[in-house]
């Protein structure tokens, strides 16, 4: 097998493609071979040491991928030789082959794509978690949607639409607006068209008939916030995602109370470890909506494994519209 090893987290260049022995699962595990891997923000910082989990070293980045049972190990029950699975495990994507835990494999039903598979369960479990669960959307709710035409945002325009919102897409191009609507979004705004904080917040006015949203989903961070914040609509739900733009926020908490508005955490990771049988049901309904063809992954395009390093300076470039995806 082969795969991109990280024995020194200073940067993508650091990163080699070695060759080593192909394992054998232990108990609980299986071996699976690789067919494609996503490339996300995480895999980004978790190879310049600024990810919250860092992993013993040599590690092999890359948090999610999909592919087929080659071998279980004992005590694997769910699990057979030739199943197709997806895994987010939070490493070894960016291989051949890998050892992956069995209980975090998702069984494929026939007609996942294994490209589909490994752009899923991230961006669409966060999008989720965040909408449905942590801010109790409803149907006739509006939604701002930040960063709009990455992986969180578009899974996040997705679900917002199928649960039956309005949704606003931010986003920083006319290219990528123009993609956010025809996923769904009802309206778009090109951040770069509108200055910050006065302009912006002017955009989303007009865009609300000035009552803001009821929703706000924020995988971005940075300068965004606060404008973003003050534009909220009484008793709206701010989502704290994540920093894309690189820097967290300092919220006034005076304008919670003047919008009686919530700030909430959204840590996708630690809720599938805490409640994993909530997780498991929220996945369950995903794969449905997959089938209906409520939801589909936006594929950017896919690219050689061993273009690993093209693809980190990609997606680094902030051009990446959807997902980016790896395949052996």
């Amino acid at each position: 097998m082969h795969a991109w090893l990280c024995e020194n987290p200073t940067g993508v260049d650091a990163l080699t493609w070695t060759e080593q022995p192909t394992p054998t699962p232990g108990p609980g595990q299986v071996l699976l071979e690789i067919k494609a891997a996503s490339l996300n923000f995480p895999d980004l910082l978790i190879v310049q040491n600024k990810y919250q989990i860092k992993p013993p070293l040599p590690f092999v980045p890359g948090s999610e991928y999909a592919g087929v049972v080659r071998a279980v190990g004992e005590g694997v029950k769910h699990l057979k030789i030739g199943q197709n699975v997806a895994c987010l495990s939070g490493t070894g994507g960016f291989a051949t082959h890998t050892l992956a835990t069995a209980a975090l494999c998702m069984p494929l039903p026939d007609g996942f794509s294994h490209v589909d598979a490994a752009a899923f369960i991230m961006t669409y479990g966060t999008s989720w978690h965040a909408l449905m669960d942590r801010a109790q959307l409803k149907a006739g709710e509006t939604v701002l949607v930040l960063g709009a035409a990455g992986g969180v945002g578009t899974a996040a325009i997705q679900i917002a639409k199928a649960a039956g919102a309005k949704v606003i897409a931010a986003a920083s191009t006319d290219e990528k607006c123009a993609l956010c609507e025809s996923i769904g979004a009802d309206i778009s705004i090109n951040y770069s068209k509108h200055a910050l904080p006065g302009g912006f917040r002017d955009a989303i006015k007009a865009a609300t008939d000035g009552k803001g949203p009821d929703v706000i989903y924020d995988p971005v961070g940075g300068d965004f916030a606060e404008p973003a914040f003050r534009s909220i609509a009484w008793r709206g739900r701010y989502l704290v995602v994540g920093f894309a733009a690189g820097g967290i926020p300092a919220l006034p908490l005076n304008l919670t109370l003047l919008k009686g508005a919530s700030l909430v955490g959204v840590f996708w990771g630690d809720f599938a470890k805490r409640e994993p049988q909530a997780n498991a049901q929220m996945m369950g309904e995903l794969a449905q909506w997959y089938a209906q063809g409520k939801i589909k992954p936006v594929i950017d395009q896919t690219m050689p494994m061993a273009e690993l390093k093209a693809a980190y300076a990609y997606i680094g470039s902030r051009g990446v519209k959807g997902k980016l995806v790896m395949v052996n």
